[in-house]
């Protein structure tokens, strides 16, 4: 039975790498996660673009002057463990912070592994406690890690806590799982996310060739059970950076009834400088599909403001990164 890879040995063995990485391979596993989910793995040996977003590489230990080890500043709007607070209506939950794959572009990788972050029960309770405690909170949003690597029982307990709430309107979850694991959308998850209150799945894809048959079926099961997808990207060199390949995405997620929403410019996590696009390429190429694609196929292209100032739109009252 096919598992997930974890180590150097299993990329070499899987042939994903040659033997000749190896030191490169375990110098970085050292330091950050590595996952490839059978699905990811065998998407990775016949797609290089899909293969740059999982595969070690020797430059995640080379730290830019610019990067950050918390680029999107969390810590400072942390209220209580596992919850971030940065707009007024609406609050971050992470009840852990493993995934079934690990992104080497990842904005929290120095948090993220199979071994770290799960909130506990008091101190999920506490969390869930903050939640109720915050009338203005409208939005409740689980990520981490992504959640719906957490079992159904205990998703169904987080959701349905959250959504008996008076004051919380919408949740929200953020997930590679639809295709990067699309096996875990089991009947048992789908009966996890029925709510009475609306619920937006954000799924990340970065390449058109992640829609694989299996994550058709896992999408299209996920909006007959009534969530909203939405689609959330990086701009990744390399991976969609071309006006080709991000229409590709873009029209491969409304093809699986996944609205493009974000369009991130990359968070300046430590070692990921390889994957940079400027901002002001990445405008262009949104400029170079403007009337080849229809507004549905659109996202906003979004950068983190730094200190924790939240998204906002790249041009838009801050300036065009034109250097990184």
């Amino acid at each position: 039975m096919a598992r997930t890879l974890r180590s150097a040995d299993d990329l070499i063995a899987a042939g994903l790498a040659e033997e000749a990485a190896r030191p490169a391979l375990e110098a970085v596993a050292a330091r950050y996660a590595i996952a490839l989910t059978p699905a990811m793995a065998a998407l990775a040996a016949r797609e290089p673009a899909v293969a740059r977003q999982y595969l070690p590489d020797a430059a995640e230990l080379r730290t830019a002057p610019h990067e950050l080890d918390d680029p999107t500043a969390d810590a400072p709007f942390t209220p209580v463990p596992g919850v971030v607070h940065r707009y007024p209506d609406r609050a971050l939950l992470k009840p852990l912070l493993a995934c079934p794959v690990y992104c080497r572009f990842c904005f929290r990788r120095e948090h993220v592994g199979p071994d770290g972050g799960l909130l506990d029960e008091a101190a999920l309770e506490r969390a869930l406690g903050w939640f109720a405690a915050s009338p203005g909170v409208r939005e409740a949003i689980l990520t981490g890690g992504d959640p719906l690597i957490l079992s159904p029982r205990r998703l169904a307990h987080i959701l349905s806590r959250l959504a008996a709430l008076p004051h919380i309107e919408v949740l929200r979850i953020h997930t590679r799982v639809p295709v990067a694991d699309p096996a875990r959308v089991t009947p048992a998850l789908l009966e996890a996310l029925a709510l009475d209150k609306p619920l937006f799945l954000c799924v990340h894809a970065n390449h058109a060739g992640e829609f694989t048959p299996e994550a058709a079926a896992a999408l299209r099961a996920l909006h007959g059970a009534g969530a909203v997808l939405l689609g959330q990207s990086v701009l990744l060199r390399g991976v969609n950076d071309t006006p080709e390949a991000l229409e590709a995405l873009l029209r491969a997620m409304l093809r699986h009834r996944v609205k493009p929403y974000y369009l991130h410019a990359l968070d300046p996590a430590p070692g990921t400088a390889r994957f940079a696009v400027p901002d002001a390429e990445g405008l262009a190429l949104l400029e170079a599909l403007r009337g080849r694609l229809s507004g549905t196929a659109l996202p906003h292209f979004v950068r983190e403001r730094p200190l924790g100032g939240g998204k906002r739109p790249v041009g838009f009252d801050m300036p065009v990164d034109g250097a990184r």
